[in-house]
């Protein structure tokens, strides 16, 4: 049950303020909410499914403890991720074969890519148990756009985004941190990594919440 918690906790916090969840709340706007969230679910179950067996099969030529390691320190770069946000770019406005078909065509090719799909391909290596990750981010999926949908359209409110964003992002890397520690045994490797990680972090903080307070006042 750890592969299917952890894996849709990561995900619920990766969504927050994403592309998709941004979607989602679009659609719901011009869509029934059932439609929306039955297209979410059956994009989310094909692209996480391509995402995981991808994972899972990566731990046959890698070490485990070199997965750890890289799934880790990939978590702080999608918690990094979060802080930098996304824009819809369009995807909210294209039509294709009806409701259904249009929500589900255009969540499974906005997750091509997105943090959330790299995420499912670290989860499946890490934890190497397909069918618990590929549920537990299939229902991290599901469970954020329904936050999305409910806070955004049902109660006509709008996201406190940048609180949202930071909070998520900050539960994110620390779970990168504990994955490192976790990870790298030698304590000499394992200090200079930290402190490299820190210092590329703290830099890529500064500059990231720089450019979003220069953005602010134009928007």
């Amino acid at each position: 049950m750890e592969a299917f918690w952890s894996s849709a906790i990561l995900v619920v916090l990766a969504e927050m303020g994403d592309k998709t969840q941004l979607l989602g709340m679009a659609f719901a706007t011009r869509y029934k909410a059932m439609t929306v969230l039955a297209g979410v679910l059956v994009a989310t179950l094909l692209n996480h499914l391509l995402a995981v067996a991808l994972g899972d099969y990566l731990t046959a030529f890698i070490p485990m403890e070199t997965i750890q390691l890289v799934a880790a320190i990939s978590f702080i770069f999608f918690g990094l991720w979060t802080v930098r946000g996304d824009e819809l770019e369009g995807e909210d406005k294209k039509q294709y074969f009806g409701p259904f078909m249009t929500v589900t065509i255009a969540f499974f090719m906005a997750e091509m890519g997105d943090k959330t799909q790299l995420a499912s391909i670290a989860l499946a290596a890490k934890y190497h148990n397909l069918i618990p990750v590929w549920m537990g981010t299939t229902t991290g999926m599901m469970i954020s756009n329904i936050i999305g949908i409910f806070v955004g359209v049902v109660l006509g409110k709008k996201i406190p985004e940048r609180i949202v964003k930071y909070i998520s992002a900050g539960i994110f890397i620390l779970f990168g941190y504990a994955g490192i520690i976790a990870s790298v045994h030698d304590q000499t490797m394992l200090y200079g990594l930290l402190a490299g990680v820190s210092v590329i972090t703290a830099a890529a903080l500064y500059f990231l919440t720089r450019e979003t307070k220069t953005k602010s006042p134009s928007e």
